[in-house]
């Protein structure tokens, strides 16, 4: 009798939890709808990629802020801290695991995207009901095929799989800040008209 009160409690709790959940994700929902039109166009384009859905890519819009304040990809991955430490000394330099100095949040949902991409390319449900001919597909077909040709070409070299998602999730953050000034750019200049 008392385990199954414990079941019913327990049963109770996760209830509870997801009506929590889906309350934040109306509530995530309704303020990118406050969102100015760039950063609701850089939310829509990032969903393009595989891995990043709503709350993914509302997280990575939220951190980077307005993506075009980074010169090049290069810098995005460093803001990361997705970038190889380095230790020189005159003729000699070694490169070491990625320095974890930038931001942690941003980096953990990449990481998790970059998951994703073991996974052949192929056209999934999310690429294709998040409107017709975007923008950002053409990039994010691009980066299934690239990205996935790294994962394989990394596992046949015998890397780890952790080593592995953490070099797929660096080049991702290049394919994301191509689609992030992309569609900043598009509503700078739909304004502008």
């Amino acid at each position: 009798m008392a385990q199954e009160a414990t079941r019913l409690d327990y049963l109770h709790e996760v209830e509870h939890m997801r009506e929590r959940v889906e309350r934040l994700e109306q509530a995530i929902t309704e303020a990118v709808k406050l969102a100015s039109p760039a950063l609701q166009q850089v939310i829509n384009d990032l969903q393009a990629l595989r891995g990043i859905a709503d709350i993914s890519a509302v997280t990575i819009a939220a951190e980077l802020g307005q993506v075009s304040r980074f010169d090049s990809a290069r810098k995005l991955m460093g803001y990361c801290g997705a970038v190889p430490s380095e230790s020189s000394s005159g003729k000699r330099t070694r490169r070491g695991s990625i320095t974890k100095t930038g931001n942690a949040h941003l980096r953990r949902i990449v990481v998790e995207a970059a998951w994703s991409y073991h996974r052949p390319p192929g056209i999934w449900y999310g690429y294709v009901t998040t409107g017709s001919i975007r923008r950002g597909q053409r990039i994010a077909w691009k980066a299934q095929h690239r990205l996935h040709k790294r994962y394989l070409r990394l596992a046949a070299a015998g890397k780890d799989k952790r080593k592995i998602t953490t070099a797929v999730a660096r080049e991702l953050l290049g394919f994301i800040w191509a689609i992030g000034t992309r569609a900043e750019t598009v509503v700078r200049q739909r304004i502008a008209a």
